[in-house]
């Protein structure tokens, strides 16, 4: 899939149709190639509340206001359980294509939520970087930005994750509705907006570099629109999603999926987990949406013949307090991620943190695995590319993607 040259006329509705002649036919995209969904858990997941240490006497007796018993947790080895309503998830677990990184963080925790971000953003923790880890990675996919769709996002806005200089990011909100001037529907309505749109972002050959700029954007926004819009059109499935925003979005991502467009990169969030009050019932919610929407979408990928192309990373920006506050918990530090898929070796990584006073960082529990490695494992091991530009410098690796 192909950017069109600057010297490419001026947009219209044939046009249109000679770009995605052009971009679907005259490069012919590779069937299956790996991909890679992230899922930010956006405000601070509950470390504690989902992967619950549900025999140990200081998680009970710090937590008397919202612990979890062993007869609410979905058991997983004796002491340790999933939260209640990961039950879909707990399915992934007992096909071993779950791997928990439990105490998962970065040197010198940060308990602000826009600096803790990030950092995970930019995979950068001493200083503001200025590219997100996953648009450096779109740029070494795609060094000559050649695909305008290699990375979408779902949802509101652009993650710094996904934003790097040059480099086109997609950015879906709903993808039944998405396109060019979706509401336009009459044919000539349609092309005199689209010519109206051409002039204003059409390309200026030089003139200026800032109209550059908005030429190179307003042309990728006008090829995405178009791509992905088709993808909408050739979905079909038993499976039904939930009607809520992570579930959609899970829809939406499988869709274009399963367009074989060339799309490596596939963004979405859910929240808020700044559970400070109301926990029980706040992240009981969250944890049922997402697990199911999780559960869907694996059962689609497989319907599809995709599950083992797909890669999955659920994370956040930090854990919360061991202790509660009486009806939530506060800010914390050590976490705990998910990666799951076909291709994901299930198990445990990175230790549980002890809640011993003697190990907790200030009522925090100690993170013992930086985040960077799960990084630098799913870029090195699953998307094939060579992590250290990407993260500055080696971070020891995990082994939860299966061989060959």
């Amino acid at each position: 899939i192909r950017r069109p040259p600057r010297s490419t006329p001026l947009y219209s509705s044939a046009a249109s149709d000679v770009y995605k002649r052009q971009f679907l036919e005259d490069e012919v995209v590779e069937k299956k190639e790996k991909s890679l969904v992230v899922i930010q858990l956006s405000g601070g997941n509950d470390a504690m509340n989902t992967i619950v240490p549900y025999t140990n006497g200081i998680y009970h007796d710090s937590r008397s206001a919202i612990h979890l018993t062993e007869s609410d947790v979905i058991d997983i080895d004796g002491s340790l359980g999933f939260h209640p309503e990961m039950g879909e998830i707990k399915k992934l677990w007992d096909s071993s294509n779950v791997a928990v990184i439990n105490g998962i963080g970065y040197p010198v925790p940060n308990r602000s939520h826009f600096r803790s971000m990030d950092i995970w953003h930019t995979a950068e923790s001493e200083s503001i970087a200025p590219d997100g880890w996953l648009g450096r990675t779109i740029r070494e996919i795609d060094p000559s930005h050649n695909n305008v769709v290699t990375a979408v996002n779902f949802g509101r806005g652009l993650p710094r994750a996904l934003v790097c200089k040059d480099v086109p990011v997609a950015s879906v909100g709903d993808l039944e509705t998405y396109g060019l001037m979706p509401d336009i529907k009459g044919k000539d309505q349609r092309e005199n907006a689209l010519n109206y749109f051409s002039r204003m972002y059409g390309p200026n050959q030089g003139r200026d570099a800032i109209l550059d700029a908005l030429s190179d954007n307003g042309v990728s926004a006008m090829i995405g629109a178009d791509i992905l819009s088709g993808a909408n059109s050739k979905y079909s499935s038993s499976v039904e999603y939930a009607d809520n925003p992570i579930s959609n979005n899970l829809k939406d991502i499988a869709k274009v999926i399963f367009a074989d467009i060339g799309t490596k990169i596939y963004y979405a969030q859910h929240g808020s987990f700044d559970t400070h009050a109301g926990e029980l019932f706040n992240h009981a919610k969250l944890w049922k949406e997402l697990s199911d929407a999780v559960g869907d979408f694996f059962r689609d990928l497989k319907e599809h013949g995709r599950e083992n192309d797909v890669t999955v990373l659920l994370f956040s920006e930090f854990g919360r307090r061991i202790e509660d506050n009486g009806s939530g918990t506060d800010h914390g530090s050590g976490g705990v991620a998910f990666v799951l898929g076909g291709s994901v070796k299930g198990g445990f990584y990175g230790e549980q943190p002890s809640l011993e006073i003697s190990e907790q960082v200030e009522g925090d529990m100690k993170y013992n695995n930086d985040f960077r490695s799960t990084y630098a494992t799913l870029l090195d091991q699953w998307l094939g590319i060579d992590s250290v530009p990407i993260l500055g410098k080696n971070f020891e690796q995990f082994s939860f993607i299966k061989k060959g």
